[in-house]
């Protein structure tokens, strides 16, 4: 069982297609929304032309077909082109895994004809005001009434949120045992009683739908419970360990738009009768962009590999996202020093890209938290 670096020539196509995508359709609109903190929905819908509205749906519901690493691939040119824009269709797939993980063929045609032929967006509910990192510390309840089951409770920093046609949340039984009783249920957002609350003003990924989903008495039937009651726990680490190495994508493309702008501008700027590229202290900071790009885009490659594998570990999941998300962070930070007193300004692309790279530490487990994943995995 070899680890291969080429890709299929299928593979290598839709590369080349999502590259010319965003080329054309991204990049030239990104400032705008950016701006204005518009939801990119023109975008949304062309992406769902393109085929990647929930790319990791099954294949009878147009699923891609190119394994994890040719999803990655894909994630990677998208936020090449823009974080903010590209993270809805990213948000469907996170959304989708508890399904993939633990739900039935009759969940699956309820959950994805709506994401993959009508282009309708998902979220994923669990993070809450109180529990972010700790998952097991969450308060939302789900109390069972006959073959139904009441969910009440109030969840934030739900990506996609209030655009979202259909939600999978994770919600408790008993909120005294833990992550031992925790469930998740699928929810269509038009159920009575699930409402949304305010849409958070953020520092970057600006144009992204950003809000709090309350759930007051919401009836859901005991069908749309995923997998056993007290799985749910299980399911979101299985969602997480799984998407981990996407975000490790995401943050590689916002950092090769990064280094590909800071290069260019260093080849073009003259200081001392030179290009600044040509000064050594310069020459150094792109070659340790490079050189962080580079691993942090073979560790997806490789967790990529593993999943695809059915070999995935918890431990190389968080490695890849952690790492390529710090890196991300150190790649923007030197492209705006690069640009100096321009890399500050909003006319040039590196300060949106610095603003929107900050997430990536945060968002589906801190770096500090996959630090703990890792440490505990090596100690074990």
């Amino acid at each position: 069982m070899a680890f291969g670096f080429t890709y299929t020539e299928d593979q290598l196509a839709l590369q080349r297609t999502v590259r010319k995508f965003v080329e054309n359709e991204i990049i030239p609109v990104r400032a705008h929304y950016d701006e204005t903190e518009e939801f990119p929905w023109e975008e949304t819908r062309k992406m769902f032309e393109l085929g990647i509205n929930c790319m990791n749906a099954p294949e009878k519901y147009n699923g891609m077909v190119f394994g994890n690493i040719g999803l990655c691939m894909v994630t990677e040119e998208l936020c090449r082109g823009c974080l903010g824009i590209a993270i809805s269709p990213l948000a469907n797939m996170l959304a989708s895994e508890p399904l993939l993980y633990g739900g039935t063929e009759e969940q699956w045609d309820y959950w994805f004809p709506s994401l993959c032929y009508e282009g309708k967006l998902a979220a994923y509910a669990v993070t809450e005001p109180g529990a972010g990192s700790d998952v097991a510390a969450i308060r939302t309840t789900c109390k069972k009434d006959g073959d139904y089951y009441i969910l009440n409770g109030t969840k934030c920093f739900i990506t996609n949120g209030k655009h979202a046609d259909k939600i999978t949340v994770l919600a408790s039984h008993d909120p005294s045992k833990g992550h031992r009783a925790q469930s998740f249920f699928m929810v269509d957002t038009k159920t009575e009683g699930v409402s949304f609350g305010k849409s958070e003003r953020k520092m970057g990924m600006r144009c992204s739908e950003t809000s709090e989903v309350i759930f007051d008495n919401v009836k859901v039937h005991k069908k749309y419970r995923i997998g056993e009651e007290g799985d749910g726990f299980k399911l979101a680490m299985k969602a997480f360990n799984s998407s981990r190495p996407f975000i490790a994508a995401a943050s590689t493309g916002v950092a090769q738009a990064a280094f590909e702008y800071a290069r260019d501008y260093a080849k073009q700027r003259m200081a001392f009768g030179k290009p600044i590229g040509s000064h050594q202290a310069v020459a150094f900071m792109l070659a340790d962009m490079a050189m962080e790009i580079e691993a942090s885009r073979l560790l997806w490659q490789k967790a990529a590999w593993l999943l695809d594998e059915d070999l995935m570990s918890a431990d190389l999941s968080a490695m890849s996202k952690c790492y390529a998300a710090d890196a991300a962070n150190r790649v923007v930070t030197n492209a705006v020093q690069i640009l100096g007193g321009y890399g500050f300004c909003r006319d040039y692309p590196v300060e949106k890209m610095m603003r929107d790279a900050k997430i990536l530490q945060i968002f589906e487990g801190t770096s500090q938290i996959q630090r703990v994943i890792i440490a505990k995995d090596l100690l074990a």
